[in-house]
């Protein structure tokens, strides 16, 4: 999958480069609009549609993965997987770092499951290069989201560079277990302390799943077990001050590692 910073609005019948489509009016147009199935992803591993959507004068791209066409995993409950997708959103929209491109939960015509805003990536970008980047501030939140969401297959592919520096980060069934499963690229902060930043954000995700919103929407996603795991990730993360290390029983790189 790939993607684009600022989504463009495409009218019908007319050719891209108009009008940028902010997040609210792109979760409305996910929710609302009118799904066409356009082709499929046949890389993937569960049903990954490529899909247009339009709401009145607005087009754009999506992706959907219905329920019915997702996997059985030995750890993971079966239909669970969609819904995880949205709460990595719920996540990536409480810490304001833009990591997770505009996903819900809908209907479709293959039935429910998660439809989520195509983002066009910078083809100019070499992935094995971005996997090994010390410096990127932006790749950095990116691996500080994974330890929250307690990512199990964060893939160099997984990965959406744009043209001005900013990562989108795609894939996220596979989230939000009860068990250490963190499964990453990006282990060259481990052990580093976190960024005041990162810290400052954690606090805010700290109190939003206490007595916020997010613990809401997380709870209507998850099960009660894995929010409060999903909670004492983020504590676990302010008492060490430190990016994690990798799990000792746990592979660290997912294979493929792109």
């Amino acid at each position: 999958m790939s993607a684009e910073s600022d989504p463009t609005l495409i009218p019908p019948g007319g050719s891209p480069g108009g009008t940028e489509l902010d997040d609210a009016t792109a979760l409305r147009l996910l929710r609302e609009g009118r799904l066409e199935v356009a082709g499929r992803l046949v890389e993937a591993t569960n049903m990954t549609l490529y899909c247009s959507i339009e709401l009145g004068d607005l087009v754009a791209a999506c992706v959907y993965k219905p329920v019915r066409g997702e996997r059985p995993l030995w750890d993971f409950p079966d239909g669970t997987l969609a819904a995880r997708e949205v709460a990595a959103y719920e996540v990536s929209a409480a810490t304001g770092w833009r990591i997770v491109p505009p996903t819900v939960y809908r209907d479709g015509p293959f039935g429910v499951g998660m439809v989520q805003l195509w983002i066009d990536s910078d083809a100019q970008v070499d992935l094995m290069t971005l996997m090994r980047d010390r410096r990127s501030r932006a790749l950095r939140r990116l691996a500080v989201f994974d330890a929250i969401i307690n990512n199990a297959d964060r893939k160099g592919g997984h990965l959406i560079p744009l043209p001005d520096g900013h990562y989108y980060g795609v894939d996220h069934g596979v989230c939000f277990s009860t068990e250490d499963k963190l499964r990453t690229v990006l282990w060259q902060w481990q052990g580093k302390p976190l960024p005041r930043e990162a810290v400052q954000v954690l606090v805010r995700i700290e109190k939003e799943m206490e007595r916020g919103e997010l613990g809401r929407k997380l709870r209507e996603l998850l099960s009660l077990a894995e929010v409060e795991a999903t909670w004492e990730r983020v504590r676990r993360l302010l008492d060490t001050g430190i990016h994690p290390f990798p799990p000792r029983d746990w592979p660290a790189y997912p294979w493929p590692p792109i």
